[in-house]
């Protein structure tokens, strides 16, 4: 009886999230239908095409009258501000849809790049509170109607390491200092302006240390930053991005580096960190969130932004949604409502079931999931690390 009743809720669940979802499109369709199949330019600067291209392929093929064809390109999220800067200024917009992390999405609201779709277009996305993931929907809310949340993790900061060569796992903040100090240069974590898992592990150290405010970098962390400054000492350099620190975790350079939920599954289910490596949490840690958005930058024709708001609201239905779980890079990836793992495509299921973790679960549903900083605060925070604990370096 109970399997059932599960079965048909869920089966509810997911008929109310294609409520939403079905508003979605008609109000998106109310758009005048371009003369003929649009072209639309997509630069990436978050790493999210390898999660949503399927799904924007895919809308390319069922709608060819909207779309002839999508062009990708991929760029670093500090470059952005200024390419798109010198396209406005100079009248001619070549980019028509950007996929982008937390970093450039602040920056381009911090310097008004962005076509402003809420409350605009509300008509065409009416109750995001009802189909977005809870912590999806926070992170939703500090686009300030700028941009869309298309995949979502509580992300971390965990740690990942080599069983084989650490007996004492660190487990609390305080232990992980006190580790780094007797394993010099064994921990590592990237720099935060370029990396997820740097930036989660730093926002989540006030948390850890009870820092006056977690949302205040500059004025709210002084434990944060003595601790910041003392753990440097035991660590060798930042890389620029956390490939580096996934290479040299797997060849044995590093012993613990910062992880989140995608950089454990998915650098593991690609070989380039072996499988049997695990996970720790420090006590009372709280999830700092993580997600990928799409935004349109200001300058776009009528004719393209209307079918930019018919492919944002067809990558939030539920059978593109389920494509998010992809190789576990954003896991677990949906940022709606009801959309279960056997949704997914088979290799991802088989992917999850084999590089997934079974305590993921239990520390998604028993730990506090907080939004990671607003605009203004991690560009702050960003400037402050670089200029303290970076250059402090060498």
């Amino acid at each position: 009886m109970t399997t059932r009743r599960t079965v048909l809720k869920g089966a509810l669940a997911a008929a109310a999230t294609l409520g939403v979802t079905g508003q979605l499109r008609a109000a998106a369709k109310a758009f005048p239908k371009p003369k003929e199949p649009v072209t639309i330019n997509v630069i990436d600067v978050a790493g999210d095409l390898q999660i949503s291209q399927p799904a924007l392929d895919k809308f390319a093929q069922t709608h060819p009258e909207l779309v002839s064809r999508f062009v990708y390109t991929q760029a670093t999220a500090p470059e952005l501000a200024g390419k798109l800067q010198a396209e406005q200024a100079a009248g001619r917009l070549d980019i028509d849809f950007v996929l982008t992390g937390n970093d450039a999405l602040a920056a381009g609201i911090e310097q008004g790049l962005w076509t402003e779709i809420l409350p605009k277009y509300a008509s065409s996305f009416p109750d995001l509170e009802k189909l977005y993931e809870p912590g999806a929907y926070e992170m939703q809310q500090m686009t300030k109607g700028q941009g869309f949340v298309d995949d979502w993790t509580p992300s971390g900061p965990l740690l990942e390491y080599a069983p084989d060569r650490v007996k004492d796992v660190p487990d609390s903040a305080e232990t992980l200092l006190a580790w780094a100090k007797a394993h010099k240069n064994k921990f590592m974590y990237a720099r935060p302006a370029n990396s997820g898992p740097g930036r989660t592990f730093v926002m989540g150290l006030p948390y850890l240390l009870g820092d006056k405010d977690p949302k205040e970098p500059v004025h709210g962390w002084d434990k944060t930053w003595a601790y910041l400054k003392e753990l440097g000492q035991y660590i060798e350099y930042y890389p620029a991005g956390t490939t580096t620190t996934m290479k040299e975790l797997g060849e044995g350079t590093r012993d613990i580096i910062a992880t989140t939920c995608g950089w454990d599954i998915n650098p593991r289910f690609l070989g380039i960190v072996p499988k049997e490596y695990k996970i720790a949490t420090l006590k009372g840690f709280h999830w700092v969130g993580d997600a990928n958005f799409f935004a349109v930058p200001k300058g776009v024709t009528d004719e393209k932004l209307g079918v930019l708001l018919q492919l944002i609201a067809f990558v939030l239905e539920p059978q593109q949604q389920a494509m998010m779980y992809d190789h576990g890079y954003m896991y677990p990836g949906p940022a709606i409502k009801n959309v279960p793992l056997d949704m997914a495509p088979a290799e991802d299921q088989d992917c999850i079931k084999q590089f997934g973790r079974p305590e993921y679960a239990d520390l998604i549903a028993n730990n506090p999931i907080e939004p990671p900083l607003d605009a203004k605060p991690l560009v702050a925070m960003f400037e402050k690390w670089d200029r303290e604990i970076g250059a402090a370096h060498h």
